[in-house]
């Protein structure tokens, strides 16, 4: 590519890369090739982002979408049962994903060397194959803190740490339902949280059949009342992406600018609708170099100006996502 895509500054850049990846994946990726021309679609008439097409996002389940130029031996798995055809993302060049997550995190939250990580979350060795765990040890081999640490099981040991960190900068991730069995915990066990001034949640995705499941919203005012917060963050990604959306509060997400979100009709796939409006959601992200930078996703959400909301799956769509890490 004539441009690193973390420098990409303008529209008009954007642009200019989403057409120039599109025309090497089409090359180069076989099942894109092959999806494009089953579509009937010459790529050199492609001329705008809004044209190319999105692939969908299952693709990923029964397929290799990996770049033929490249020598992956690794990849991301999506999180499910071992009954579920999960997904896998090889990955050719890990060195774009960490570049990817500092970015994203330094963008919209601020240096990693500046906090502490703690995740509700198994860690690494138990889930190599899981993009969401590599992010989080990613950011704490930046950050170096002694004080890192997964405490997905450990309640206690987690709410003592919290009482001596008052004096720092603490990131908590966890997915909705190790958060949520946290409170519980503490209310339980008349344990108050009075940390605010110091800790930022950051909530990485719903309870997957877990516990009873219930609105974005409803989520968030629970640990907003829990967290005695104002506001929770959450971080948007999946197994098949290689960047982060973050929401630093109330649903509402913003891409980096190497990553884009389109909202497609639900009952025209190769058609979209205008802001405000609910439908699927496809994502630009040209940090999936070495496999697809577009995909047609099975979540539901709409874009406002440059930010947007994720509100849901689409129907009958497979259950999925970071919660069933732990299955």
């Amino acid at each position: 590519m004539k441009q690193n895509i973390f420098d990409i500054k303008t529209e008009e850049e954007f642009q200019a890369a989403c057409l120039e990846t599109f025309i090497y994946q089409y090359e180069n990726v076989e099942v894109y090739r092959k999806f494009v021309d089953y579509l009937n679609i010459d790529p050199l008439t492609i001329k705008q982002t809004s044209e190319i097409p999105f692939l969908p996002i299952e693709m990923f389940k029964n397929h290799l979408v990996l770049d033929e130029n490249s020598n992956a031996e690794n990849y991301f798995q999506s999180s499910g049962t071992t009954q579920m055809n999960r997904s896998k993302h090889y990955i050719a060049d890990f060195s774009i994903y960490e570049e990817s997550i500092y970015k994203s995190f330094e963008q919209f939250i601020g240096k990693p060397e500046d906090y502490i990580f703690l995740g509700l979350l198994p860690n690494y060795s138990e889930n190599p194959h899981s993009s969401l765990i590599y992010m989080i040890d990613f950011l704490m081999k930046k950050s170096d803190k002694p004080e890192n640490g997964y405490f997905l099981y450990n309640h206690q040991e987690l709410f003592d740490l919290l009482q001596t960190l008052t004096d720092k900068k603490v990131i908590l991730f966890g997915v909705s339902f190790a958060l949520l069995d946290f409170l519980d915990y503490c209310n339980s066990n008349s344990k108050t949280l009075q940390f605010s001034n110091f800790l930022t949640v950051i909530e990485t995705g719903g309870m997957k059949g877990r516990k009873e499941e219930m609105t974005k919203d409803e989520l968030l005012k629970i640990f907003q009342e829990g967290f005695k917060t104002e506001k929770i963050y959450s971080e948007y990604s999946m197994t098949e992406l290689l960047s982060q959306a973050y929401s630093l509060g109330e649903n509402i997400y913003k891409s980096p600018n190497w990553m884009r979100i389109l909202i497609r009709n639900t009952e025209d796939p190769f058609s979209y609708i205008e802001d405000g409006r609910t439908g699927a959601i496809n994502i630009i992200d040209l940090a999936n170099k070495h496999s697809c930078s577009f995909i047609a996703t099975q979540d539901l959400g709409n874009v406002k100006d440059d930010t947007f909301q994720v509100l849901g799956r689409i129907d009958h769509s497979d259950i999925r996502g970071c919660s069933l890490l732990v299955s």
